[in-house]
């Protein structure tokens, strides 16, 4: 057999991935109304993010579940977990106490990403793992994704963020800066202040710009995520393939419920994974 990886929902990868590269995924929870939601197994409300909902990590016990399970098909070649940045979620402190406590042949990847951020870094494991490599071959094409991953996002309102906690150094801000409209990074697995705008128009202009510098020339993979708004995600995802000619068509998929009650409606993020050197 192989090394098998797994991923936890937040990774937001297209089913047709997931089917190609056998790719296990782990439930994220959004508690509502006292009713516990698992994130690609309950039906959740396409308006969640508009509502008084919290979200939760997966479970030690979903996680290891999911780790035997992969541990047995795997038939002793192990498994490679990739999971949301451990800035944002408590998922992945609780994939490394898992799995130090059931096997070591199980190895927790922090993402320091979150969505496509995370699933390009599954899919660099799961390319790895399905050309032959063995278990620290697979932990390492892991790592190496990690460190060619940039991720943007852009905010229509701040009620969200200032809600979630999940922004760092704005405090200062975001109490005061109701007009702006502020693009977003993931810096070292933390959500951060990279641009104050004065429109949404603007600020998508400006994330645009961003990924074009760091993509440059490259054959780099691109995705575009939104919160209720599939118009301008195909506006960014359309913006994008003409002026980085050199990339494949993005890949465009809601943000998912979990980070969707964390950044609001009208969000639009771009995750980057670069090419290796």
């Amino acid at each position: 057999m192989t090394v098998v990886v797994v991923t936890d929902a937040s990774s937001r990868l297209p089913a047709e991935l997931l089917d190609k590269w056998a790719i296990r995924v782990v439930p994220l929870h959004i508690l509502l109304d006292g009713e516990d939601l698992r994130d690609g197994v309950d039906d959740i409300p396409d308006d969640v993010h508009k509502l008084h909902a919290t979200t939760a990590a997966a479970t030690p016990a979903e996680l290891a579940n999911a780790y035997q399970q992969a541990l047995a098909d795997s038939e002793g070649d192990g498994v490679v977990a990739v999971h949301l940045s451990s800035a944002l979620s408590g998922t992945c402190g609780a994939a490394e106490r898992t799995a130090a406590d059931l096997d070591p042949k199980v190895r927790v990847v922090d993402s320091r990403s979150a969505a496509m951020g995370t699933g390009f870094v599954a899919l660099a494991a799961a390319r790895a793992a399905a050309a032959g490599a063995d278990l620290d071959a697979v932990a390492d094409a892991a790592r190496s994704a990690v460190s060619r991953s940039h991720s943007f996002i852009v905010v229509h309102r701040l009620d969200n963020l200032r809600r979630s906690g999940r922004i760092g150094g704005a405090k200062a801000w975001l109490g005061t800066a109701l007009a702006l409209k502020p693009l977003l990074r993931i810096d070292d697995g933390k959500l951060v202040l990279s641009q104050r705008v004065r429109t949404v128009t603007h600020a998508t202009a400006a994330m645009i710009d961003r990924v074009c510098e760091v993509v440059g020339d490259a054959p780099a993979a691109l995705a575009v995520h939104h919160v209720a708004n599939p118009d301008g995600a195909e506006e960014v995802a359309a913006a994008l393939s003409q002026r980085l000619p050199a990339c494949e068509p993005a890949i465009v998929t809601p943000l998912g419920p979990v980070l969707a009650l964390h950044v609001g409606a009208g969000a639009v993020a771009v995750c980057v994974e670069l090419p290796e050197s």
